[in-house]
């Protein structure tokens, strides 16, 4: 047990601050029995809590305010986490003594995360929570919390870049932090693929299998990748059906509702139904003002150097999903502080100018561009526009199309859902799985990378 009564006293200073904090009703009935740490370890002080409705509600409102409070007192970071009074007794009585997870001597968390496929940067304290997400994160903590229980399958879908990877692997992290033992696989519905492909070439399905029926937790992101992968879903749905049965927590990702998934066996899409279903959509201001305000955390110790107004800013433009924002604000960070320049709201419309400039003509600009491509591509194939932007699917009409979704995803940047768009509403995945392939094939054969190369000179984009 590492300096417990070091930490003790610390948190007896800690809740004198909550004490000070709080209303005397909330603080007597909350904090006044908690007197107990139960271990130090790995930076994370576990403190003991009378049961489970008090470590909830704990959790819930007031754990980022104690871990706050707690920065003033350590030099190394640390933080509280909450064990109950039953769970404490329990992992003493299986001789886990002052320590909720005991790892052995072979395995460390790293080890652990790497084995997960996980991102330990991905928890829930980082994540921030607004009105168009909170569902998927309260949904997601009671998975964590009790896994295989709440709600399996838990299904979250939305669009690119909201923050469905990170959710999901939050899950994983938290059960690990529990227990390094628990058995948490992440995996994108690609990856899935590729390795049944590759084990089932070589007739080595107990390896397959090894890899993702042995596991308490199955973390699958993107499952909209299973499309058309006709035998691909089938061994998913054997998969399924075993971990369900089993018990064991599955979470998985999409772009689209389960009911939306196109090419997909509709035995399998019912399944994704049984547990609960969230959606993650475009923050609104005041949750991406959040966003980043959290992010500026991360990035800089001295989260004064940036005013409001400047973040506001940031914020008012940059609207359609997280990664944008980040990007926006690591942009004017770089460029203030490179030059030496003050976090001004016109020092930041400079460093942006150029993405506004882009994001304000989007609609002109980019819709003119794209025509261009696809009246070039047509032109170049010898094919009409029309065949090259419909549902046709003969090999003449597909490869010109892949290639015009390469060159405008490669040009302009635009999401795929609205390159979908100028294709007959092809859906995002399908944008995104074009894309992919065009890309691969440039690194494979000669003949794509000449008809990409014409086609750049002809749009005048060489």
């Amino acid at each position: 047990m590492q300096d417990t009564q070091q930490q003790l006293d610390i948190w007896q200073d800690v809740k004198s601050q909550l004490e000070m904090q709080l209303e005397s009703n909330t603080y007597h009935e909350i904090f006044e029995s908690v007197d107990s740490v139960f271990k130090v370890k790995n930076n994370y002080i576990y403190l003991i809590v009378h049961d489970e409705f008090i470590k909830k509600r704990i959790e819930m409102l007031y754990l980022k305010k104690m871990n706050r409070l707690l920065e003033h007192y350590v030099d190394e970071k640390h933080e509280y986490r909450l064990i109950t009074q039953e769970q404490a007794e329990k992992e003493l009585s299986q001789e886990q003594t002052y320590d909720i997870r005991q790892p052995d001597d072979s395995l460390s968390m790293d080890e652990a995360y790497f084995n997960a496929n996980l991102n330990p940067s991905y928890t829930f304290n980082n994540f921030v929570v607004g009105n168009s997400n909170r569902l998927a994160y309260t949904s997601a903590i009671k998975v964590a919390d009790q896994p295989g229980v709440v709600a399996n399958p838990l299904y979250i879908f939305g669009d690119v870049g909201l923050g469905k990877t990170h959710l999901m692997q939050c899950v994983g992290n938290y059960i690990l932090e529990g227990n390094i033992h628990a058995k948490v696989l992440y995996a994108k519905a690609d990856q899935f693929v590729e390795d049944y492909v590759k084990y089932a070439s070589k007739k080595r399905y107990n390896e397959f299998h090894k890899i993702y029926r042995d596991v308490d937790v199955l973390l699958v992101d993107d499952i909209q990748f299973l499309s058309k992968k006709e035998k691909s879903q089938e061994e998913f749905f054997k998969l399924f059906e075993q971990l369900h049965n089993m018990q064991k927590q599955i979470v998985i990702t999409s772009d689209r509702k389960a009911t939306d998934l196109k090419d997909m066996m509709s035995r399998l899409t019912s399944r994704f139904s049984w547990g609960v279903t969230v959606d993650i959509n475009r923050p609104d201001l005041e949750h991406r003002i959040k966003i980043l305000e959290k992010k500026l955390m991360a990035e800089t110790s001295d989260t004064n150097m940036m005013p409001s107004k400047v973040i506001e800013y940031i914020a008012s433009v940059f609207d359609n999903n997280v990664r944008e924002l980040e990007g926006a604000l690591k942009r004017v960070l770089f460029y203030c502080t490179a030059f030496d320049f003050d976090f001004t709201v016109k020092n930041a419309e400079t460093a942006l100018e150029n993405l506004v400039k882009v994001k304000k003509n989007n609609k002109d600009f980019v819709k003119d561009k794209i025509q261009n491509i696809l009246s070039v591509t047509s032109d170049y194939f010898s094919i009409t526009t029309n065949d090259l932007i419909s549902k046709k699917r003969k090999r003449i009409y597909l490869y010109p199309r892949q290639i015009a979704m390469y060159l405008i995803k490669d040009l302009y940047e635009i999401p795929y859902k609205r390159i979908g768009a100028y294709f007959s509403g092809r859906d995002h995945s399908t944008v995104m799985h074009s894309v992919e392939k065009i890309n691969n094939d440039l690194q494979m054969d000669a003949n794509v990378k000449i008809d990409v190369e014409k086609l750049r000179k002809k749009c005048g984009e060489s």
